[in-house]
């Protein structure tokens, strides 16, 4: 007792609370429930053969069968109708490759749940200590995840064909006396296959907890913030002057004062005054060029 109270007192049970402890809960929870309504199950179905001899016939022929359902190995005796020994038929078919791959499923998600749980309350930060545990426990739920959409695909399709393999209309037809008019062949009682059908639902919710439990793993991993961090801002661009009205701007009082195109260097200066530079009337003609426009009023 002394050893399970200190493991109540160092426990971190608020985990539990939160969805990545609670959520752990249920796949646990549900992982059982899976399992064990396919690993568990057994049926049975009956059928009757009246002969036209009543004494030959037999009214309750029942077919028993179980997880992993290898049909192949169950059979059953049927009167011939002609008097002499019954005769051994078997069913056909072997469903057990999909219905123990489900169940292989369903007892490691449950165990695996029951230990992340563990560690979750007992070690939660050295599980989160450098984000370690997190990212293992998120490759290990993808893998879970894949696994619970495989084998639950899978057998849903082998629980379809073993319904179709153990259907008594259609095992009725495998007795040689029932291809005889005067002999009487018909169903008695269909197995009861509903607790398979909730081990496909119970597999499918499963699928559901494991792939909305990927968020949550997520989080923890630290991955979320690379995709959240976002490139710092660019340098602000330089607001613009305000030089109306200012010295040097476009205002009236300042449109003379400073002109950028007015320096010593690199602007544009006409000088009216210049010979061979204005455009006056007396020094028009100089400036345009000695052979121009003056050597041809000479000629004139």
């Amino acid at each position: 007792m002394d050893i399970v109270n200190q493991l109540v007192a160092t426990g971190q049970f608020t985990v539990v609370k939160q969805p990545l402890g609670f959520i752990k809960i249920l796949e646990w929870v549900f992982a059982i429930f899976a399992f064990s309504t396919c690993g568990s199950y057994s049926g049975m179905f009956k059928m009757s053969v009246e002969c036209k001899n009543r004494t030959e016939s037999d009214l309750s022929i029942e077919v028993e069968f179980e997880y992993p359902f290898r049909l192949h190995q169950v059979y059953f005796d049927a009167p011939t109708c002609k008097g002499g020994n019954p005769e051994r038929l078997f069913l056909v078919g072997d469903y057990s490759s999909s219905a123990e791959f489900f169940v292989t499923i369903g007892v490691f998600s449950f165990l695996y749940s029951l230990a992340a749980l563990a560690v979750y309350v007992f070690c939660l930060e050295k599980y989160r200590e450098n984000n370690k545990g997190p990212q293992i426990d998120f490759g290990v739920t993808c893998v879970f995840t894949f696994m619970w959409l495989v084998s639950s695909a899978a057998w849903a399709k082998g629980l379809s064909d073993v319904k179709t393999a153990t259907d008594p209309e259609r095992v009725v037809t495998f007795i040689s006396a029932c291809e005889q008019e005067e002999n009487r062949c018909r169903e008695v009682h269909d197995p009861v296959v509903s607790g398979l059908n909730t081990s496909v639902v119970f597999g499918f919710l499963n699928l559901i907890l494991w792939g909305g439990n990927l968020w949550f793993v997520f989080k923890e991993t630290g991955w979320l913030a690379a995709f959240t961090h976002y490139p710092p801002p660019s340098q602000e661009k330089q607001p613009a002057p305000e030089s109306f009205g200012q010295p040097g701007g476009y205002g009236q009082e300042g449109y003379g004062q400073q002109d950028p195109y007015a320096g010593s260097q690199g602007g544009y200066q006409p000088d009216h005054g210049q010979q061979g530079g204005g455009y006056e009337g007396g020094d028009y003609g100089q400036g345009y060029g000695q052979g121009g426009p003056t050597s041809f009023a000479n000629q004139m």
